[in-house]
């Protein structure tokens, strides 16, 4: 307990609110050319400094890093950084991170990542842990706002990897012939024709407001529908869920053409088949279409390619089909082999179910812990919960990765007494 009152006495003590003021500003004041604005920021640092040197005084033995923990964290975050030192005796060695509605909110960080969020993933960088971008999207879209947002050296220095398309490949710069895995390769005939045949579909026999409303979006591999309208507009959620209807139906019908046996109405087939996710049975169920068909009656060759692949549904933003055997946790350990993470005690920071089951990888290995914003699905809430309660609110993504800085500073700290 004697930390836990140590921590309680430095928060107490300390004007922590205006170190943090101080290092805030230092950490994230843009580069200027300005002579006021340099001698500004001068005086700022020596007052941090100073404000530094006092905890340090209070705290013979620990002082620098209470320093450190009070410029950075709040007193919350730093107590639920010494309850994951408590548990789990260490610190996290690699990041993987969902980008859309994770590290940015559309509705809270007009679709930018926050300095603060790409200030702190900077820092952790600097200190040698890697980066893993674990997204849906392509990873041309990903480069783009990657380097943007980190700099092209952070993003280039052979540290980040890049999974994109929700696991169907994994690009890491810097690592040779390993640089760009094409996991999808790895997928048999039966599965690589069915993907085929859907994307060649996917739009030319369509319903007329699928064929005008939604657009496919430039993937390697999975067949995405996205809509023209802006995404999660009252337009862009009617179109998406016409498209997860009619994709949903073309699924089953491009499986059907594919197996040497016949299948009675296979689009009911496979709407029953996807309706197993609640989401999915809701929008089928408003546009009136079945989701009992006699699915056990089927032939199993049917049956059998519909259990290897998925339909994604983001309402008001896409209609996904995607391979079970490519999700994003299989690209994860795809990258964590190319940056040659061999004992990954990971931050995993998602949103969706595709997240979920990465984070479910995590826990199966006791190899990390999750985060995620309030407003994610229930199943990653009821996960993330379960585990270590780091639920934060949209747009603050930082505020979970300053508790994970604050758990490397307790970590460091035990250590060096131990």
């Amino acid at each position: 307990m004697e930390q836990y009152d140590q921590l309680y006495r430095l928060y107490e003590a300390a004007d922590t609110e205006t170190l943090r003021a101080y290092q805030e500003f230092v950490d994230l004041m843009p580069p200027l050319r300005s002579r006021v604005a340099l001698d500004q920021w001068e005086d700022a640092r020596e007052e941090l400094d100073d404000r530094k040197d006092a905890i340090a005084d209070q705290f013979p033995a620990t002082g620098e890093t209470y320093a450190e923990l009070a410029a950075h964290l709040t007193r919350e975050e730093a107590f639920t950084a010494l309850d994951l030192q408590s548990k789990y005796g260490r610190a996290v060695n690699v990041l993987v991170l969902d980008v859309d509605e994770t590290l940015r909110s559309a509705g809270d960080t007009d679709n930018e990542i926050p300095r603060e969020t790409l200030h702190l993933l900077t820092e952790f960088h600097e200190r040698g842990v890697p980066i893993v971008v674990c997204t849906g999207q392509t990873l041309e879209n990903v480069k783009g706002f990657a380097i943007q947002g980190l700099g092209n050296a952070v993003v280039s220095s052979g540290d980040v990897s890049i999974v994109y398309e929700s696991g169907n490949g994994v690009f890491t710069p810097k690592h040779g012939p390993e640089t760009k895995r094409l996991l999808y390769e790895r997928l048999d005939d039966e599965v690589v024709e069915l993907f085929d045949a859907v994307r060649g579909r996917a739009l030319s026999a369509a319903p007329e407001r699928v064929r005008h409303g939604c657009h496919l979006q430039g993937n390697e591999f999975n067949v995405t529908l996205k809509p023209n309208a802006e995404v999660g507009s009252a337009t862009a959620v009617e179109v998406v869920d016409e498209a997860l209807c009619y994709l949903c139906g073309i699924v089953g019908e491009s499986v059907a053409a594919g197996v040497d046996a016949p299948v009675d109405e296979p689009a009911a087939l496979a709407r029953t088949h996807f309706a197993r996710d609640p989401e999915i049975e809701g929008v089928l169920a408003d546009a009136g279409l079945s989701t009992d068909a006699a699915l056990d009656a089927a032939p199993d060759a049917f049956r059998d390619v519909l259990d290897r692949v998925d339909v994604g549904y983001y309402e008001g933003d896409a209609a996904e089909l995607v391979s079970l055997e490519l999700d994003k946790s299989a690209g994860v350990e795809a990258a964590l082999d190319v940056l040659g993470v061999e004992d990954p005690f990971a931050l995993v920071m998602g949103d969706s179910k595709s997240d979920l089951r990465v984070m479910e990888w995590v826990a199966e290995h006791e190899a990390g812990v999750a985060a995620a914003p309030d407003h994610a699905s229930a199943a990653v809430l009821d996960h993330v919960r379960d585990r270590d309660d780091l639920v934060y609110e949209a747009g603050e993504a930082s505020s979970v990765l300053r508790t994970v800085y604050g758990l490397a500073l307790l970590v460091e700290l035990a250590e060096r007494r131990s």
